[in-house]
């Protein structure tokens, strides 16, 4: 099964949904063994088609909280997830959608993820109409490596005599914060001039604002920053812990636009976005996306598989009932119908036989009325002195008037048996082809034998 994993760009809150125009999106196709077919930037209407496809959410247009949730599921725990988030919300939050994280936090808490319930609408809506069925959306934090740090403390355990000294400076110190990692996921679209008008405040440094995301642990969130300012805000977020900087790579090798070109790169090739960021293949972040199961599109988005169940059976309890009247009218009508036809070939076939006894009283047993009632018409024609149609004479007769520019001296024999007439004709008599024609005006049928060349004619009553 292929999946498509398409990192989707930030929402801008000046501009209208309505007017919302859809960049070329970076990509990455996989196959059902996990290796790549294709990478690189695309149209929404040009990406190509999948199985599954896996949309990765930019960091600032998700917040994600840690929250205690009460144990619900279905209908009663989306109803209860609002009044969750309530206190942490500026906007509505009946306008938003929260997703649960199905992994628990150490605590017991779980990590839910805000998101504007239009706006993600607006995003699936587009895929389903290019034809993108099958939807998942990861938040972009989630797509981030694991921190080095806390690998490196696993693969590298302290001896026994150390982890007692760790344990009892543990214990006097405060717990240190976790490593956090932020990465910049490209460039910042730039306000229009529309929207300077309108009200929005363009950047008066003249650098560029850098699109970035940064994890602490399970949780993160993303912004927008100035390049000048990007690692000064980054330290502040972390608040003291030490941050691993990354910095996204293009998808793969495929030929770009020039619309779509970094510009941004230097002519030796080393990339200008943000000093000391390490550089993060697409290839890595897209398959950290695969793998991820907090899945946003839950409740209302979920992609619903088709399962055979006792809810299924219950939306398809009037539609069967349908069919199945449908097909109860159908039987009934054909036996129905086969029932009056019946009927009438009855009357009919008595019909028959009354005629038949009526007209020759002397008939004891009447097995098949039509045919008896040709032998007695024969038998009467025979006794009265005329001629039967299947007679010799009234064959060798319509034979005679049906030969046309044929020879008479060219028939070899002449033989009749079983009420019809074999005729052989001489070598070198043919036959026109307008001699069947002329036996039928005659009222008589004719065929010739391919392998003996004879004709059969016989009566056409």
């Amino acid at each position: 099964m292929s999946t498509l994993i398409v990192l989707l760009p930030p929402r801008e809150p000046a501009v209208p949904l309505q007017e919302w125009q859809w960049p070329e999106l970076p990509f990455m196709l996989v196959d059902k063994a996990g290796q790549t077919q294709r990478a690189g930037r695309a149209a929404l209407a040009l990406l190509p088609r999948a199985a599954a496809t896996v949309l990765v959410v930019a960091a600032r247009d998700v917040l994600l909280l840690a929250a205690t949730v009460p144990p619900l599921k279905g209908p009663k725990l989306r109803q209860a997830l609002p009044n969750i988030v309530e206190d942490q919300l500026i906007q509505d939050p009946q306008g938003c959608h929260v997703a649960v994280d199905p992994a628990a936090l150490p605590d017991g808490r779980r990590v839910l993820a805000v998101v504007d319930r239009a706006w993600f609408r607006a995003i699936c809506d587009a895929f389903a109409a290019a034809g993108h069925r099958h939807l998942r959306a990861v938040p972009a934090t989630r797509c981030l490596p694991p921190p080095l740090a806390a690998a490196a403390a696993v693969t590298d355990p302290a001896p026994a005599a150390d982890e007692a000294v760790a344990e009892a400076e543990a214990d006097a110190a405060p717990p240190p914060r976790p490593t956090a990692v932020a990465a910049v996921l490209g460039v910042a679209a730039s306000v229009e001039p529309v929207l300077v008008e309108a009200g929005a405040q363009p950047d008066a440094s003249g650098s560029p604002r850098l699109e970035l995301a940064i994890a602490r642990g399970a949780l993160g969130e993303g912004f927008a920053a100035p390049a000048q300012r990007a690692a000064g805000t980054l330290a502040a977020l972390a608040g003291g812990a030490p941050v691993e900087l990354y910095e996204l790579g293009e998808p793969g090798a495929e030929p770009q636009l020039a619309s779509v070109k970094r510009t941004d790169v230097e002519p030796s090739g080393a990339a200008a976005l943000l000093p000391g960021a390490a550089p993060l293949p697409f290839d890595t972040f897209a398959r950290r996306a695969l793998a991820e199961r907090f899945d946003l599109c839950q409740f209302e988005f979920e992609s619903q598989p088709w399962r055979f169940d006792r809810a299924t059976l219950k939306r398809l309890r009037v539609p069967v009932a349908l069919v199945a009247a449908t097909l109860g009218v159908a039987v009934i009508g054909m036996n129905a119908h086969w029932w009056k036809l019946s009927r009438e070939r009855d009357a009919l076939s008595a019909q028959i036989t009354e005629t038949l006894l009526s007209a020759f009283p002397k008939t004891t047993t009447v097995l098949d009325p039509p045919a008896q009632m040709q032998r007695q018409l024969d038998q009467l024609r025979l006794a009265a002195g005329e001629l039967s149609p299947n007679d010799f004479l009234a064959l060798a007769s319509g034979l005679s008037r049906s030969m046309g520019a044929l020879p008479l001296n060219g028939i070899a024999s002449l033989d009749y048996h079983d009420r019809r007439l074999d005729v052989g004709f001489k070598q070198g008599v043919t036959v026109d082809p307008d001699f069947t024609q002329r036996l039928a005006r005659n009222g008589l049928a004719g065929e010739v034998d391919s392998s003996t060349g004879k004709w059969t004619i016989r009566s056409r009553s």
